[in-house]
């Protein structure tokens, strides 16, 4: 297990709290761009293929892929219920996001591609996020991979992109811009966008992102739809802060029953409770969550994670399944099996390191000895650390 503040700076108060995007992107363009990126290599690649269903077994971690400096933020995707998935991650000074592929439950992978292709890509790009379509949409068919991700340009801009690839990753078309903002500085006064998440709900695309542009907050959690993937409905809140300072952040959002929906998202500034305290909403529409409340996760000991959460959840566990919750504080994950009541929240270890927004993905139909349910993780390193980008898969005991 590794220290639960694993990345602290220490504040004019002399506490430390977890190390924010500000500390790392106030460096400027200039310590950006002189990063040294390595070249990636795949880790005992074997060739591609269709997949099939199969068994899974806990496993890893094993490297994905160990680019060099300045990655993380690593994102995944099953290609349906088969064996194969796709990978990806953001580096610092590259442009767009590489696309790795496995044909073996994610035991080996090698490169595939880049969102956007490579002679298509400039600047810099952060938060990618993928998603694949559970049915035929807006012209698509059922199985088109999209990838959404935040384009920086030469820094003078924020640009949510909405990416789609009908042959599993292959190949990728640009759909449209969700969002734009402001100059990528992380900081109240300023009109940023950030991170992305999509969700497919009835006849809508869902894209959730980080707002600064709204002048009655510092940075507000929003999102907008689209019914054709390329024109998007006006922005509606989903989380804002009590005071202006408050900056909600990191949106990921998972369906627990057919009627509750769950949000996690970090509380950035100091929110009452700690620096960066990772918070939760319950609603039983993913778009309305606006008025739900807003709640604190903390352990049955009191604990409280912080900061980048993501969120998923798993039909193992009870009969109310279990919400999985991952932040930048910890390696041990936190669950609950009680539909996100607040005092039923526990710990669990991982075999699978502690990263920057790790992000946690159920397996359904999992081997009958695994009767717990199993869950893939894949991590990049803790915030402003170098390290691979790694992935596993854990039994949720």
């Amino acid at each position: 297990m590794q220290d639960r503040q694993s990345q602290p700076e220490e504040s004019a108060t002399g506490e430390t709290t977890p190390l924010s995007r500000r500390a790392l992107l106030g460096t400027g363009v200039a310590a950006l761009a002189g990063l040294t990126l390595g070249t990636a290599e795949p880790a005992l690649a074997g060739p591609p293929g269709p997949g099939r269903p199969h068994g899974a077994a806990p496993f890893g971690p094993v490297v994905v892929a160990d680019p060099g400096a300045g990655a993380g933020y690593a994102r995944a995707v099953r290609i349906g219920n088969s064996r194969s998935w796709l990978a990806t991650f953001q580096q610092f000074g590259a442009p767009g996001f590489p696309i790795y592929r496995s044909d073996d439950d994610g035991h080996t992978w090698q490169t595939l591609s880049n969102v956007p292709s490579t002679g298509d890509a400039s600047g810099f790009w952060l938060q990618p996020y993928l998603y694949e379509l559970p049915r035929a949409f807006a012209g698509f068919p059922k199985g088109t991979i999209l990838c959404a991700g935040n384009d920086l340009g030469t820094f003078t801009s924020t640009k949510i992109h909405l990416y789609a690839s009908r042959d599993h990753g292959r190949t990728w078309t640009f759909l449209s811009t969700v969002a734009e903002g402001g100059a990528p500085i992380p900081e109240n006064g300023n009109t940023p966008v950030w991170e992305p998440a999509l969700l497919l709900h009835k006849d809508r695309l869902i894209c959730y992102y980080s707002d600064q542009r709204d002048p009655k907050y510092g940075q507000k959690l929003a999102h907008q739809t689209s019914r054709d993937l390329r024109h998007w409905g006006p922005v509606v809140d989903d989380a804002v802060g009590t005071d202006y300072d408050q900056r909600p952040g990191m949106t990921t959002v998972a369906q627990v029953h057919d009627r509750l929906w769950i949000l996690t998202h970090e509380a950035g500034g100091n929110s009452g409770d700690n620096f960066y305290a990772v918070h939760y909403k319950l609603a039983k529409d993913p778009e309305s969550f606006g008025p739900a409340p807003d709640i604190v996760l903390h352990d049955q000991d009191g604990y409280i994670p912080s900061a980048a959460p993501t969120v998923s959840w798993s039909d193992s566990g009870g009969p109310h399944g279990t919400i999985v919750v991952t932040a930048n504080s910890d390696q041990d994950l936190f669950l609950n099996r009680h539909r996100g009541d607040p005092d039923r929240w526990t710990r669990m270890p991982s075999a699978v390191p502690g990263g920057y927004s790790r992000q946690t993905i159920r397996l359904p139909g999992a081997d009958r000895r695994h009767r717990s349910g199993l869950l893939f993780i894949i991590t990049g390193p803790y915030y402003a650390e170098n390290g691979p980008i790694q992935a596993g898969v854990v039994p949720l005991s």
